[in-house]
């Protein structure tokens, strides 16, 4: 029978995703079939699975640490943000519709059972589920019907440790802190803590954990130092889109306000020789950037007017004038063309806006989103690229007859006739070794990283630093055995 703890935080970026990574890794390691599951997700960067449908891109990298392949039932609920008060609403990985929050809000106890559905199922094929809470439960207006914290725990009956960040400071008010605003029911729930990201030598805060552990009752399972290498694992928040200063090859990427699905920049950002420039409001494009990278985005046509607000379409053409290279992925390959059309309103009123116009395509979205693993090679060079497709939208014009990537004989993509501004909807291509080798050597650059080692061989380091420091074997004494006796009936899959 599967067991099962949960990891919630007492607040968002404490580290959770990366520490149910690591445990995954850790606990595998140790012989367990492990899972991650994360009822309720906010995020634009999301990964396609083999059923064919999406998750968080963080429960993906808890899948890879666990050496399973994501799957939908990793993350039942996925919220993705279209504007300041909707969210389009993805369950078991299938788009439903957008919900703006007051409207989620209604929904949310019909969401439940399903959420439990999956977590059952994961149960079925595992001894150790891992489970990681979204935000912080202190959030007591929120506790009503609530899927992601400790509603969750409580209707799975689990337990749950809670994790403390200490390098944003007042630690043992976080902790301390939950545990004062929560009920009784829902503090019997967490039978220990974690303290994450400690700088220095841990020894000084013993005072501190003893605190923490004299004022609340639970015991400490470990103070974590900073783990360096966090930046050599993709990310899901945006909040940690950042640049990464390397070497002369300069990459610069405008920071759109919905961007989405950023990990395409993450082997770049691995290259010594390569820096990513992430380029916020209110700053040009960089005038010595070697690229301009349009990342992916979750409303095509609102971010296109933010670029054009921004003034980084003239900026762009200036790029473009001087010989600079263009790459449009996803939604900035549709903003690189001359027209985008929504007639049924998908992304809001329906309407038809200009492109940036420096590919002859246009764009027409549709109702139909595109979930696909693909796998194939650049046209000419053959070198082996694969990553997915999730996308909106339907590209065609003269320029996509100088398509660069085959799949199987289909040829996407579109390139300009100088060859210097190309698209395409394929996402991750960059950690195709070879692919990636060859485009910055085009660039005056070289490659040095064997990208897929490096987040395998940082994952093995994630896990042997959590060893170290959290006591596990305690940890795995604290989950509890998964009651399925009045769970919905599941059938393997």
């Amino acid at each position: 029978m599967a067991r099962s703890i949960m990891i919630q935080g007492t607040g968002s970026n404490v580290g959770k995703s990366l520490l149910v990574a690591g445990l995954a890794r850790a606990f595998t390691q140790k012989g367990l079939r492990v899972a991650p599951f994360k009822p309720q997700n906010m995020s634009n960067n999301a990964a396609v699975t083999v059923d064919g449908g999406e998750i968080g891109r963080a429960q993906a990298l808890q899948a890879r640490a666990a050496g399973r392949e994501p799957h939908t039932d990793m993350n039942p609920i996925l919220l993705k943000p279209e504007s300041e008060t909707g969210a389009q609403l993805v369950v078991q990985g299938k788009r439903k519709g957008t919900a703006g929050a007051r409207a989620f809000w209604k929904e949310k106890p019909r969401l439940m059972p399903t959420v439990l559905e999956s977590f059952h199922r994961l149960c079925n094929e595992a001894d150790l589920v891992l489970v990681e809470g979204a935000g912080s439960p202190a959030e007591t207006n929120l506790r009503k019907d609530d899927l992601a914290n400790m509603g969750f725990a409580v209707a799975a009956n689990i337990p749950v440790v809670l994790v403390g960040d200490i390098d944003r400071g007042g630690v043992i008010a976080q902790l301390v802190g939950t545990q004062a605003v929560l009920d009784q029911t829902d503090r019997e729930r967490i039978r220990a803590f974690l303290v994450n990201r400690f700088r220095g030598d841990v020894s000084l805060f013993d005072d501190g954990r003893d605190d923490i552990a004299a004022r609340t009752g639970w015991p400490c399972l470990g103070v974590i130092p900073w783990f360096g290498d966090a930046w050599k694992l993709p990310a899901e928040d945006v909040l940690d889109l950042a640049s990464r200063p390397g070497g002369a090859l300069k990459v610069a990427v405008p920071q759109l306000p919905r961007i989405a699905n950023f990990d395409d920049l993450d082997p770049l950002v691995a290259e010594p020789d390569v820096t990513v420039e992430i380029v916020p409001p209110g700053r040009p494009l960089p005038a010595d950037a070697a690229l301009v990278l349009l990342p992916g985005s979750k409303c095509t046509i609102d971010d296109l007017l933010a670029f054009r607000a921004q003034g980084w379409d003239i900026d762009l053409a200036a790029h473009i004038r001087r010989g600079g290279h263009v790459l449009g992925l996803c939604g900035g390959y549709q903003m690189l063309g001359r027209k985008i059309h929504d007639p049924d309103g998908v992304e809001g009123p329906p309407r038809s806006v200009d492109g940036l116009g420096h590919l002859d395509i246009e764009t027409t979205m549709g109702t139909r989103k595109e979930l696909t693993l693909q796998k194939g090679h650049a046209v000419g060079e053959r070198l082996p690229v694969e990553g997915y497709e999730i996308h909106m939208g339907r590209t065609d014009g003269p320029d996509t007859a100088r398509g660069w990537l085959d799949f199987n004989g289909r040829v996407c993509g579109a390139t300009s006739g100088s060859g210097r501004i190309r698209g395409c909807y394929l996402h991750g291509i960059f950690a195709s070794d070879a692919f990636r080798e060859a485009e910055l050597h085009k660039l005056g650059g070289q490659s040095v990283v064997a990208y897929e080692e490096t987040v395998e061989d940082t994952l093995d380091a994630l896990a042997a630093h959590l060893a170290t420091h959290v006591d596990l074997d305690a940890l795995l004494d604290l989950s509890q055995e998964v009651d399925q006796s009045n769970s919905c009936t599941v059938n393997a899959r």
